[in-house]
């Protein structure tokens, strides 16, 4: 069995595991099969083929094999890991209890421990605690994807370790370095290695999870902080799987503020957004589409995820400008674009654009890249 770290056109500078040696190059992958798609489905081929990525769905890529680091497993590949009892096609996104997951605490210094695993299972928590009473928590998302040579490839997960750091400034909190949070993410994804689906069948999704977990009564930030990696094997995130989403554009709620936390992912980010889903989702929409909180014209994101609009050879997406949560799928997806001859455009969206666009579409770890098929604002759809 492989490990590998899929990684932006370099080898991530992260050592293997202790204990173990790097497995020699394999042969050359296999062809990338022809699948005639539209525009946004095409793209996404593109972005998961360059970047090592593997989607869910039936798509079978070719690994780009400068984007990995091998680890070598001895024990893994000396006998195959005991297998899951789950029903891998219809899997869904919902959390599903795994084997173990990571933990490690930060005292006043500053400085964080040497993480552990334990038993995946509830943690206690002070009612005092600065994550319960004044939300001082942060999160991350990223997945590991099983191959058809039985590695396992994680995706950019320094980009996640360093959003994750510039949250935690912005949140008055102390951060594990991004070779700490890589390798947390490593041995958490190991030590529940059998959750990973089979190839085209879904992913694991890790959450790192950093929160103020220190008694605190005043306004202040916690004394003790703990950081949690914990895994889940999930399938498509949308009910429509890989068939085209419905969006609904609200100007009634806004998701974030400009001076707010709407560029980092804290907690409360998201509690904010229940209530309009809530509703949308009642009246048949996959989510809903945010506009800003200002002139209540110009379109930020999705509920979990970024959103691109298409007209012609352009592809625009809302800048990032302290509202929108700087995307590593985002991030991604512009530098496929741009390699592959689109005129990329970050700035600022009309809803009038998007209503005349030819094709849209949502990026983001757990939707992935998915099309949309109609936009509904103000009862027109």
């Amino acid at each position: 069995m492989e490990y590998g770290v899929a990684s932006h056109g370099a080898l991530l500078a992260a050592a293997p595991l202790a204990g173990r040696r790097p497995r020699l190059p394999l042969s050359p992958p296999p062809p990338t099969p022809s699948i005639q798609v539209g525009a946004e489905l095409l793209l996404a081929l593109c972005y998961m083929e360059r970047y090592g990525f593997y989607g869910v769905g039936s798509w079978n890529l070719a690994v780009d094999r400068e984007c990995k680091v091998r680890i070598w497993d001895e024990e893994s590949d000396a006998q195959t890991s005991e297998s899951v009892d789950l029903d891998w096609e219809n899997l869904g996104f919902g959390l599903v209890q795994t084997d173990y997951m990571y933990i490690a605490k930060c005292g006043p210094d500053g400085n964080f421990s040497k993480g552990e695993m334990v038993p995946f299972g509830p943690i206690s928590l002070n009612p005092s605690s600065g994550v319960l009473n004044y939300g001082q928590g942060l999160f991350e998302g990223l997945k590991a994807y099983r191959t058809t040579e039985g590695s396992i490839l994680l995706f950019r997960p320094e980009e996640n370790a360093l959003r994750m750091r510039t949250g935690a400034e912005r949140m008055c909190m102390p951060a594990p370095t991004v070779e700490q949070f890589v390798d947390a993410v490593k041995q958490t994804v190991l030590a529940n290695k059998r959750w990973v689906p089979p190839t085209g069948k879904g992913s694991l999704y890790i959450r790192p999870l950093l929160m103020g977990s220190g008694a605190v009564l005043g306004l202040a930030p916690a004394p003790e902080y703990t950081f949690i990696v914990f895994v889940s094997p999930v399938g498509n995130y949308f009910k429509e799987g890989l068939a085209p989403i419905n969006l609904i554009v609200e100007d009634k709620f806004h998701r974030a503020t400009p001076g707010g936390t709407g560029a980092v992912k804290t907690i409360g980010n998201y509690a904010s957004v229940l209530m309009a889903q809530k509703i949308a989702k009642e009246k048949g929409y996959s989510d809903v589409l945010y506009l800003d909180a200002v002139h209540k014209k110009y379109l930020e994101e999705v509920s979990s995820c970024n959103i691109f609009v298409v007209k012609g050879n352009v592809i625009s997406t809302p800048a990032i400008k302290g509202t929108i949560l700087p995307g590593i799928t985002r991030k991604s997806i512009i530098d496929v674009a741009l390699s592959k001859g689109f005129q990329v455009e970050e700035r600022l969206v009309s809803v009038d654009e998007l209503l005349d666009a030819d094709e849209v579409f949502c990026t983001g770890t757990a939707v992935v890249v998915s099309p949309v098929g109609s936009i509904t604002y103000q009862g027109k759809r």
